[in-house]
C-alpha cells in the first residue's frame, strides 16, 4: 500500500549516505581525512542515525544536512555522537544544523550518556555570502547554547577537533571535559588565517595560528593523536574512567595488578639534593595500576601534571608536579590546570591522588603579569570547593600558598609523608636571607660564617620527623609501600562517594 513512499524513504536514504556527492567526498579523501560517515564507522560498535532525511530538496537534487547526530555504542557503551560533514557546506551552519546539534546535546543530557562531538569546520553563521540570500543579517546567539553549558555537569563531553574547526566549532570543542585534534590533520582558531590578516594585518599559516603545537601549549586541547584512528582509541581510553554520567560512580574494572605490590625503586627514586629534579611520572607508573596512566594536556603548563589512572582498578585522578620545570612551582596557567581537572574530578566523582612536590608559586615579573596570585588563588578555591576523597602523598616540598593546595585541609583525606617530605612557608634557601636580613648586614666580614651558622641550626629542625613528632603531618612511610596504602584507602573512598551533579562544572 505504501510502497511508493517506501521507495522514495530508501532514495533519500541513499541520497544522505552520499553526503555531499563523489567529488567533495574525493576532495576530502584528498586532504587526508576520513568522511563523517567513514569515522562514525571506525569509532562505534553500532549505529543508530536521528535525521537522516534532514536536508534541502532545490532544482540541483536532494542535499542533506551536514550534522549528522544518532544514538551509538562505543566500546559498549551507549552514547550519543554529533559529527559535522565537511563535504556539504564546508560544515558551515544552517537552521538544520542548529536543531540537530541542539538535539544531540539534549538527548544525551536527559538520556545521561556521553556525547562525543566530530567536529570539522566552523559550525558556526557560514559565510557573509549568505546575508545576500537570507535579505538580513542578524544578532549573533549560539542555539542551544544551554544545553551545552548544562551538559558540563551531567555527562562527559569529549570533543575532537578533525579537520580546520574555527568560530562556533573551537567553542564547541573547548567546552567539554576532554579536547582531542589531530597532528597535521587538524586546527584550532578564533579565526582563520584570512581573517586574521584582514582584521588584523598579521599573515600567518594555519599551522603556525592554529596546528597542534601551538593550541596544545596554550591548554586548548588536551591530548594530540597521530592519527584520526588514534583520536577514536583515545576516546575510548578516557569513556573507560569515566562513568556514564554524574549520577552515577566511575567504572570499575576487574584489578589486573596485585593492590599489595611494593616498589623498592621509590626508595632511590628523590635525590639528597634537594635542588636536584627527578622523574615523577617513574613514580606515578610504579604507584598506580600498570599502564594504567593516561595523562592529560601534557603540553599545557608542564610543571602541572594531570593525569588518569587506576588502583586496583578503581578510576582516580591524579594531581602531581614535574621538578623538572621551574622545579615544579606553580604557574598562571598551571593553576587554571588544576583548577579545570579538580572540577573534573569532582564532576564525575574520581578521587584525587595529589604526589606534592611544590616548591610555591613561581615568581618574577612574567608571574605577576599573568596574575598568577589570583589565577593560584582560584586553583585553591577549586580543592577546598571540592568534596571528594583526597589523598595526599608529601614526596618532597610543600611550601606557600601552593603548597597549601596540596589538599581540602578543612576535612579529612589520606595524608602520608616520605622521608624526603621538606615543608614550611618558605624554603631556608632564599628565606634565610630575608628572615636574617639585618643580622647578615651587621655581621660585615663575618656574615658568611654566620649564615652558614644559621643554615645548621634550621637544619635541625626541618627534618620531616620533628613535624611527626608534633602531629602536624600524620604518617611518613617508606616510599616502597605507597602502592599498598593508597589501595587500602582506595576502597573506603569509593564507599563514600555520593553520585549526583555538582554545580562547579567549567570548561
Amino acid at each position: 500500500m505504501w510502497d511508493p513512499e517506501l521507495a522514495e524513504l530508501k532514495r533519500r536514504k541513499e541520497l544522505a549516505e552520499r553526503m555531499g556527492g563523489a567529488e567533495r567526498v574525493a576532495r576530502q579523501h584528498a586532504t587526508g581525512r576520513l568522511t563523517i560517515r567513514e569515522r562514525l564507522a571506525a569509532l562505534t560498535d553500532s549505529w543508530q542515525e536521528v535525521g537522516a532525511l534532514t536536508g534541502r530538496t532545490s532544482a540541483d537534487g536532494f542535499t542533506p544536512s551536514n550534522v549528522i547526530i544518532g544514538r551509538a555504542r562505543v566500546s559498549g557503551r551507549r552514547v550519543v555522537v554529533a559529527g559535522d560533514d565537511f563535504t556539504v557546506r564546508g560544515g558551515a551552519a544552517d537552521a538544520a544544523i542548529h536543531d540537530k546539534q541542539v538535539l544531540a546535546e539534549r538527548m544525551a543530557g536527559e538520556m545521561r550518556v556521553p556525547l562525543v562531538r566530530l567536529i570539522d569546520g566552523t559550525g558556526g553563521g557560514g559565510s557573509v555570502k549568505q546575508l545576500e540570500d537570507h535579505g538580513r543579517t542578524y544578532v549573533p546567539h549560539n542555539p542551544g547554547w544551554d544545553q551545552v553549558v548544562a551538559n558540563l555537569g551531567r555527562i562527559p563531553v569529549i570533543a575532537l577537533a578533525l579537520g580546520p574547526v574555527a568560530g562556533l566549532g573551537a567553542a564547541r570543542l573547548v567546552t567539554s571535559h576532554v579536547s582531542i585534534m589531530v597532528k597535521g590533520l587538524s586546527q584550532v582558531f578564533i579565526a582563520g588565517p584570512a581573517v586574521v590578516e584582514a582584521g588584523m594585518g598579521e599573515s600567518v599559516g594555519k599551522e603556525e595560528l592554529g596546528g597542534w603545537r601551538t593550541v596544545s601549549a596554550a591548554g586548548t586541547v588536551d591530548l594530540v593523536a597521530d592519527s584520526e584512528l588514534e583520536a577514536f582509541e583515545l576516546v575510548r581510553r578516557v569513556m573507560a574512567y569515566l562513568p556514564q554520567s554524574a549520577w552515577q560512580p566511575p567504572p570499575r574494572t576487574d584489578p589486573a595488578d596485585d593492590p599489595g605490590r611494593t616498589a623498592p625503586e621509590l626508595r632511590e627514586i628523590v635525590p639528597r639534593d634537594r635542588r636536584r629534579p627527578y622523574d615523577m611520572r617513574a613514580i606515578l607508573n610504579l604507584v598506580f595500576d600498570t599502564g594504567s596512566v593516561m595523562e592529560l594536556g601534557r603540553r599545557f603548563a608542564p610543571s602541572v601534571i594531570t593525569a588518569l589512572a587506576r588502583l586496583d582498578g578503581c578510576p582516580v585522578a591524579v594531581l602531581a608536579s614535574d621538578p623538572h620545570v621551574y622545579g615544579g612551582g606553580m604557574t598562571a596557567g598551571g593553576a587554571d590546570k588544576t583548577a579545570r581537572f579538580v572540577d573534573l574530578a569532582e564532576t564525575f566523582h574520581l578521587p584525587v591522588v595529589h604526589l606534592v612536590d611544590q616548591p610555591g608559586f613561581v615568581i618574577g615579573t612574567a608571574a605577576e603579569r599573568a596574575g598568577t596570585i589570583r589565577r593560584g588563588a582560584r586553583a585553591l578555591a577549586a580543592v577546598y570547593q571540592s568534596t571528594i576523597p583526597w589523598a595526599s602523598v608529601l614526596v618532597r616540598r610543600v611550601f606557600g600558598v601552593a603548597g597549601a593546595a596540596h589538599r581540602p585541609h578543612d576535612r579529612y583525606g589520606l595524608r602520608v609523608a616520605w622521608p624526603s617530605g621538606d615543608w614550611g612557608s618558605l624554603p631556608i634557601e632564599g628565606g634565610l636571607e630575608v628572615a636574617f636580613k639585618r643580622m647578615l648586614a651587621e655581621a660585615g666580614p663575618d656574615a658568611v660564617t654566620l649564615k652558614a651558622e644559621i643554615a645548621e641550626r634550621l637544619e635541625a629542625v626541618r627534618s620531616p620527623f620533628r613535624t611527626a613528632e608534633a602531629f602536624l603531618v600524620e604518617d611518613i612511610i617508606d616510599p616502597a609501600s605507597t602502592r599498598p596504602a593508597l589501595t587500602d584507602w582506595i576502597h573506603d573512598a569509593y564507599a563514600v562517594l555520593t553520585p549526583g551533579p555538582h554545580p562547579t562544572a567549567r570548561p
